[in-house]
């Protein structure tokens, strides 16, 4: 039986090939420009080829082109290694899909959804390993970064299983705990093992082509579990090795923000987490990450330093904008009078930022002129706007002193002239200490009255004896020292005195009486009144005469040789028999008002 040789529709030659999902063989039509336009071949022998009459149209090249297309991704995708990873270039991006040049006559799409950040971070000319899938109504070639095979039949599932082999599958409905997944049968993953962190990124996987491991396989029931986390895990890892490995100390990097912390901001950098310290986002103090950074931010930082052992970047912010410091010298002059903002309170202190990130310190001790201030907090609140006076600058050390009582003015500038020796100054006592009472005699201006200078009546022990804190007192000046802020004030200058009293109601020659204090030598102290003492010069008797008889007094002779052979002459004491305790009279030989001083003679 002879052949019928019939010509062929189209110039194709039919090639035969293998279906993904299926046993049988599939013919799929490839162009070949060696054909055109002779007559088919087959490759099985036998098998008669229709030709049509020559009145129909033949068809057309572009339909065979077309065909081939349709198919050829099919063929790619059932070689026996697995699916056949062809190296893409990114070309645009819209809403949905990632578009990318895969050396076809038509582009392919990839899902955003399968990128990390719905693919924000994929750029145009970016390159990428992807697997052809077929083609979508589009007519788009539907591709896949998953480098594993759908299996086609329960034996490459168990093989998979048994090699423990990743295997290709489609994620195709959220069900009570997991999802369901195509893997050429019906399978079941846990969403503990989907990979994801919660219940919207797990409706995100719908539709999505996946590679998992297969944990549980049952052929008789037709259970199968499967489990994409761990694959996940191991591909996360590889990531960010890879991107660890291309990433150096200075490097600029881009990044968004992952998640904020009260320590600093984690910063996505495409695979690989960096940290960025709360102290590197600005060059100006930061209470709190999220006041100037939000998460999905995008940010452009330096690498600040790498850490291979534990795989830990540090990034900074402010190190890509310009040191304030550098031009501090140049800008704050000492003596010059600037603005700035109290940021925090300190037990030694307040900080003042002048600009973002210089910050100066006013030192409790130039807060205020009129009291000593023990806690900033009395004088000054965070947040406040103050001015102040530039003390000194340390550009080195980056610190700048200020000064906060200089704007107010000096009180001791002209306390030399306001209050000269001998004025009279009042005020309250402001401090009670135990060699003296600090007097306020102006604002910011106190005195020290000594404990010597309070009363002249007496002696005391401590000041509160004579005075109480905020009484109010009078005193004369005595000294002045502006240099060193102390002026010494007296009260008792100002007080009448019984000395007084007595000096302007006598005159010399009165005759008065008084109590002998103290004899020493020829010199007796004599008190005339309470506070009011007297000197008294002794003067030595003359030898007493013989009586009128012309007999001599041989016992008193004979005592006066003998106290003259002792102390080589009587004592003025001893020759006026004055002592402690008596009473005697006295005529007053001198007054002194100015001295406040008596002089006597016994009388």
């Amino acid at each position: 039986m002879s052949e019928e040789i019939l010509e062929p529709t189209s110039p194709i030659v039919a090639e035969a090939t293998e279906s993904p999902l299926a046993e049988t063989p599939t013919v799929v039509a490839e162009a070949s420009a060696d054909t055109l336009p002779v007559e088919a071949e087959v490759d099985a022998p036998g098998m008669p080829i229709e030709v049509p009459a020559e009145d129909e149209p033949a068809e057309s090249f572009g339909d065979a082109f077309a065909a081939f297309e349709r198919t050829h991704s099919r063929k790619v995708a059932t070689e026996a290694e697995g699916p056949k990873q062809i190296d893409a270039t990114v070309v645009t991006l819209d809403a949905e899909n990632v578009v990318l040049d895969i050396g076809f006559k038509t582009e392919g799409v990839l899902a955003r959804t399968t990128f990390p950040n719905n693919a924000d971070d994929v750029k145009p000319g970016d390159r990428m390993l992807v697997s052809v899938r077929g083609r979508n109504a589009e007519g788009y070639y539907e591709l896949s970064r998953i480098r594993v095979a759908v299996p086609m039949d329960w034996t490459a599932l168990q093989k998979a299983f048994d090699e423990k082999k990743p295997v290709a599958g489609t994620v195709t409905a959220v069900v009570k705990g997991g999802v369901t997944v195509d893997i050429g049968v019906r399978a079941f993953m846990p969403a503990s093992r989907t990979g994801t962190r919660d219940a919207k990124e797990l409706e995100a996987l719908v539709g999505q082509h996946i590679s998992c491991n297969i944990i549980k396989l049952d052929t008789e029931e037709e259970d199968v579990v499967v489990d994409r986390r761990a694959i996940v895990e191991a591909e996360a890892k590889e990531q960010q090795a890879a991107r660890f490995a291309t990433l150096k100390e200075g490097d600029i990097v881009e990044g968004r923000v992952r998640s904020l912390a009260t320590y600093g901001a984690f910063v996505d950098l495409g695979g690989i987490d960096g940290l960025l310290h709360i102290s590197d986002i600005s060059w100006s103090r930061v209470n709190a990450p999220g006041d100037v950074l939000e998460v999905g931010q995008e940010l452009t930082l330096k690498v600040l330093k790498v850490d291979a052992g534990s795989n830990k970047i540090s990034l900074g912010l402010k190190q890509l904008q310009a040191e304030p410091w550098d031009a501090v010298a140049g800008k704050y002059v000492p003596g010059e009078r600037v603005t700035g903002t109290v940021t925090r309170l300190m037990d030694f202190g307040a900080f003042v930022e002048l600009e973002p990130g210089i910050e100066g310190l006013i030192h409790v001790s130039e807060m205020s002129w009129v009291k000593k201030v023990r806690k900033p907090s009395d004088i000054l609140k965070a947040g406040e706007t103050v001015e102040v006076v530039v003390l000194k600058v340390e550009p080195a050390e980056k610190r700048i002193s200020l000064g906060l009582k200089q704007t107010l003015g000096d009180p001791w500038a002209d306390v030399a002239l306001k209050f000269p020796v001998g004025a009279e100054v009042e005020g309250p006592v402001t401090k009670l200490m135990t060699f003296g009472a600090f007097v306020q005699i102006a604002e910011g201006v106190e005195g020290l009255v000594h404990i010597s200078e309070i009363v002249a009546d007496r002696r005391l022990n401590h000041p509160s004896d004579a005075l109480r804190v905020g009484e109010v007192v009078k005193a004369q000046v005595l000294g002045v020292d502006a240099e060193k802020r102390q002026i010494k004030l007296s009260m008792k200058q100002l007080l009448p005195t019984g000395m007084s009293e007595f000096l302007e109601e006598r005159q010399v020659g009165d005759a008065v009486s008084g109590r002998v204090v103290s004899v020493s030598g020829d010199v007796a102290t004599v008190e005339l009144g309470e506070g009011i003492r007297a000197s008294c010069k002794l003067v030595a008797a003359a030898p007493v005469a013989a009586a009128n008889t012309g007999g001599l007094d041989l016992s008193a002779l004979g005592s006066m040789l003998k106290d003259k052979w002792k102390t080589g002459g009587p004592t003025a004491s001893a020759a006026t028999g004055l002592e402690a305790g008596q009473v005697r009279s006295f005529v007053i030989t001198a007054l002194d008002v100015e001295a406040k001083r008596i002089e006597l003679k016994l009388a």
